[in-house]
């Protein structure tokens, strides 16, 4: 790809001869031109614009006056003249003595035109140059296009065009999904996880307020533009381009790019909208606790054991089941999921249940779940999954917690908690005498599955202290704590009298 001419560009045609005369500064001669003028007045400025370079025989220096000179180039620096050039041996043999000095001052690079090369032969020279470099940009452009739309027909077709449209722009591009996350990036991990937090945040307002949009986005030095896909009140996404210009020709590219991803998200929902009516169905068939149709249809199920996860009434379906499948892809871990009746269904192996809890934290819903078994039992996980999510308050109750809490509560009598108080009297009879702390720590002991070191940690004590003091609580209350016997009754007792 041509570069925009420069100054410098001007200076290596061998066939124009022309000199450096003030001393090199590489981001002055590389600074882009946009045209070539010739002046001998002695104010040409009204009549210039910025980014040229102005050709000069220099007829309004016969004075030799060093303050005239100075004020002359301060007046093409003010106007934003690129660099001069001066055509010796046309009124004096020279470039006069005064103006290189003006000139190397004020940082206005300045160069000698020899008699043999005429003006016209520099303005044609970077006209050439601008054709030269606009018809490259054309041709990159052409180029792009079409291995673009050959990346739209590959299996993966809306994140082959992103990542081609990455590598011919040379820049990080980033694709927002409609609830801000970050549904594909290339190169990968271009960016730390702040800034790819601040543009998930800037993207999901955009997308929140439903209007097309093109903006400009900084994190840090980093400058971004960021355009919204789809239609106005339908919006489907954000992409982001770590740039802060794009010339015409960048700009076509990109645009045929957001057409392309935009019809592409509206054919990925349409099909979305399609296979959450057939997982509905398959959802019905697995109720009846027959994983057959799921096997015909699904090709294949998550491996059992399985546990079963439903989401609270409110939670976002789509979005949640599209945030599933990138996790089927990046980390290979199967599921099912479907809406319900009573919520959003989700079904996995037991070993990858972290993915509830991980969609928990991500979209800030509640889920219940169920204990771990096979299809053949999935109407009595679906039914555990619902009523664990009726009685839990946190991100995600579990049915055997739950159920083992509810036994505790059942047992939590009148007459148990007077047990109860009875049984472990001599302790808090202790604490109270003495100040110590032995009822706390037979509570964390056992919550942390007497594990002396666990409970060490919670207590900010050493192990040591953690186990002279279950000692103490041992004899106190007359139970062998090494058994499990002993340690149960004291958990139920424990429990009973928590409130």
């Amino acid at each position: 790809m041509i570069d925009a001419p420069t100054l410098r560009t001007l200076l290596r045609r061998s066939d124009l001869a022309l000199s450096l005369v003030t001393p090199e500064d590489p981001d002055l001669l590389d600074r882009p031109l946009r045209w070539v003028h010739s002046s001998d007045l002695a104010d040409p400025t009204p009549f210039l614009t910025e980014d040229l370079v102005l050709l000069t025989t220099g007829t309004q220096f016969r004075d030799e006056d060093p303050v005239a000179a100075r004020a002359y180039v301060r007046r093409l620096s003010e106007r934003g003249v690129a660099g001069l050039g001066f055509g010796t041996e046309v009124y004096r043999a020279g470039i006069p003595a005064e103006l290189v000095a003006a000139c190397a001052d004020a940082r206005m690079p300045l160069f000698e035109v020899p008699y043999r090369t005429p003006f016209i032969a520099i303005a044609r020279a970077h006209a050439e140059a601008i054709a030269a470099q606009a018809y490259a940009r054309r041709t990159w452009a052409l180029d792009a296009q079409r291995a673009i739309a050959i990346a739209a027909l590959r299996p993966r077709g809306l994140e082959s065009i992103l990542s081609e449209l990455a590598r011919r722009l040379d820049v990080w591009v980033g694709l927002f999904d409609a609830t801000g996350a970050l549904a594909h990036q290339h190169p990968q991990a271009a960016l730390d996880d702040e800034a790819r937090g601040e543009l998930a945040a800037h993207a999901g307002d955009l997308v929140a307020r439903g209007a097309q949009a093109t903006q400009s986005f900084t994190v840090g030095t980093q400058p971004f533009l960021l355009f919204t896909l789809g239609r106005g009140g339908s919006l489907r996404g954000v992409i982001a381009l770590a740039t802060g210009t794009l010339d015409a020709e960048s700009r076509a590219v990109v645009t045929s790019v957001i057409a392309m991803a935009g019809l592409a998200r509206e054919q990925s929902e349409q099909l979305g909208r399609r296979t959450a009516r057939l997982n509905r169905q398959v959802l019905e068939s697995l109720l009846l606790d027959d994983p057959t149709l799921a096997r015909r249809v699904l090709g294949a199920v998550p491996a059992a054991p399985i546990v079963v996860a439903v989401a609270e009434a409110d939670a976002p379906a789509e979005a949640i089941i599209e945030w599933c499948e990138r996790r089927r892809t990046n980390d290979a871990i199967a599921f099912f999921a479907a809406e319900h009746r009573a919520g959003l269904t989700l079904c996995v192996s037991a070993k990858h249940e972290d993915l509830v809890a991980d969609a928990a934290v991500r979209f800030a819903v509640r889920w219940g779940v169920s204990e771990a078994d096979g299809y053949s039992t999935f109407s009595r996980l679906h039914d555990q999954a619902r009523r664990a999510l009726a009685r839990g308050t946190s991100p995600v109750s579990r049915y055997g917690d739950a159920a083992s809490a509810s036994m505790i509560g059942a047992l939590a009598t009148d007459e148990a908690r007077l047990v109860a108080e009875s049984r472990l009297a001599p302790v808090r009879r202790h604490d109270e005498a003495n100040g110590t702390d032995l009822e706390r720590s037979l509570r964390v002991w056992l919550e942390h599955d007497a594990t002396l070191d666990a409970a060490a940690a919670v207590l900010g004590v050493h192990r040591h202290t953690v186990r002279s003091r279950v000692a103490q609580a041992s004899a106190l209350l007359g139970l062998d704590l090494s058994t499990f016997t002993a340690r149960a009754e004291l958990w139920v007792a424990l429990s009973t009298l928590s409130d």
